[in-house]
C-alpha cells in the first residue's frame, strides 16, 4: 500500500492497495472517516491506477464535500452532546453548562452558536485528550501533540511523527464513541496502516469497536448538520 495525492484543489489523498483477489480497478470512500482507498490487481501498475482515479476526482471531491442539511443552533433548538439531544436555553451565570435535557447557555442570544462552539470545542479537547492519554499509557508509546479541527473527510488522523488530530465534533458522539476514534488513532503509533495488526492492536486498546465504528458510518454524517458560525 502506498500514499498518494490527486493534484487539484483540494489535492485528494488516496491510499492505493494491490491484491491478488482484485479483478478490477475500483475506488472506495470510507462512511467512517472519509478515506479514499484505490484497490486494483497486482499487475496493474501504479500508474495506470492512479489515471484511473484522476478520471473519477470530480466524482470524489464531490462525495468528500458534500453537505447534509443545515440545522439552527440557537436558543428553542436542540444540539447532540455526548450522544444526547439537549435543548438550548438561556441560563445564567458565565458558563456554558449541560444539565438533565437543557443546554444552558448564558450571555446575549445573538452570541449562542459562538458560545457553544467554544464550549464543544473545549469540551472535546478535555475529552480527547483523557482518552488519548489513557489509550497511549496502555500501548506504552506516547504521542508528539493533539490539535482538533472541524473535518468532513475524516474524523481523527495520526501523523508519522505522533500528532494525533480530531474532529471536535466527536463531541457530540456518545461517548464510546469518541473513545474508539482516540483507540483507532493511537493504534497507529504502533501501525501506520489498517492492516490486521492494525485491527488486532484496536481490538487490544479498547475491545470490540463493530458498534462505534456502525455509529460513525450511519449516524456520523448527522454531525454535520450543526452550524456554529465559526
Amino acid at each position: 500500500m502506498g500514499q498518494h495525492f490527486l493534484p487539484g484543489n483540494p489535492p485528494v489523498e488516496i491510499t492505493l492497495r494491490k491484491t491478488a483477489q482484485a479483478r478490477r480497478i475500483s475506488l472506495r470512500i470510507s462512511r467512517l472517516d472519509g478515506r479514499v482507498t484505490l484497490t486494483c490487481p497486482l499487475r496493474v501498475s501504479d500508474r495506470e491506477a492512479l489515471a484511473f482515479a484522476q478520471e473519477k476526482a470530480d466524482w470524489l471531491r464531490h462525495h468528500l464535500t458534500v453537505q447534509p442539511a443545515v440545522a439552527g443552533v440557537g436558543i428553542g433548538h436542540a444540539v447532540p452532546f455526548e450522544g444526547r439531544m439537549l435543548r438550548i436555553a438561556s441560563g445564567p451565570g458565565r458558563l456554558v453548562r449541560p444539565e438533565a435535557e437543557v443546554l444552558w447557555v448564558p450571555g446575549d442570544p445573538a452570541r449562542v452558536a459562538a458560545r457553544l462552539a467554544g464550549f464543544m470545542k473545549q469540551a472535546a479537547r478535555d475529552r480527547l485528550a483523557a482518552a488519548s492519554d489513557h489509550y497511549a499509557a496502555r500501548l506504552g508509546r506516547g504521542y508528539a501533540r493533539l490539535s482538533l479541527r472541524d473535518t468532513r473527510s475524516r474524523w481523527g488522523s495520526c501523523t508519522a511523527d505522533g500528532w494525533l488530530m480530531y474532529s471536535w465534533r466527536l463531541v457530540m458522539a456518545p461517548p464510546e464513541v469518541l473513545s474508539y476514534v482516540a483507540a483507532h488513532e493511537v493504534a497507529h503509533l504502533a501501525e501506520m496502516n489498517h492492516s490486521d495488526a492494525f485491527w488486532a492492536v484496536v481490538t487490544r486498546l479498547y475491545g470490540d469497536y463493530r458498534a462505534p465504528r456502525r455509529w460513525l458510518r450511519d449516524k456520523g454524517g448527522d454531525l454535520h448538520r450543526y452550524r456554529f458560525g465559526d
